[in-house]
């Protein structure tokens, strides 16, 4: 039986917008890209996360912004959940969605790195999933204090209490 499930968070057109991309938006992508085929081809269940905002936000359910990126598009038996707070499994379908099909271990990737990813990675251990961190498949922004890039390792250090965290060349579906 599959009980891992490939969960890509918030990879959505309104966190690439010239001036505003995540950092090193275009990585994530291909990366994300290589680990959906690995995926497909072990026929691991991919979950699309989908965070809805209201008007005016860059991720305003319905627009541009809020589709899922063309480079990593759904496919037909995917599942896609739609979420409006930082934990996937807030008022979702998600923990239902997994325990319905035997899910009991999570991959993990996409955006925002200290929200979304972070509190879904807490979320999903405290309910008794196993979780995998993508180390390399996950991002964010620079705030004032820090780069991405040290909120990232910064992340994938502390989440360790959480998760597995492994580069993308560590994962195999099998």
């Amino acid at each position: 039986m599959v009980n891992k499930a490939l969960v890509i968070i918030d990879v959505q057109n309104g966190m690439f917008l010239e001036g505003e991309a995540v950092s090193d938006g275009v990585e994530l992508l291909q990366g994300i890209k290589v680990l959906i085929t690995q995926a497909r081809s072990t026929k691991i269940p991919i979950v699309y996360i989908q965070h809805n905002e209201t008007a005016g936000y860059p991720l305003e359910n319905g627009t541009y912004g809020w589709e899922i990126h063309s480079e990593i598009s759904p496919e037909e038996g995917d599942i896609i959940i739609q979420k409006t707070t930082p934990d996937c499994f807030l008022k979702t379908s998600l923990d239902q969605e997994l325990r319905e099909r035997g899910i009991e271990h999570l991959y993990l990737v996409g955006i925002q790195t200290e929200l979304c990813v972070d509190t879904t990675c807490r979320s999903a251990f405290s309910k008794g999933y196993k979780v995998t961190l993508v180390s390399d498949l996950h991002s964010t922004w620079p705030s004032t204090e820090l780069t991405a890039q040290q909120i990232i390792n910064h992340h994938n250090e502390a989440l360790r209490w959480f998760a597995y965290v492994k580069s993308s060349e560590e994962i195999r579906f099998i």
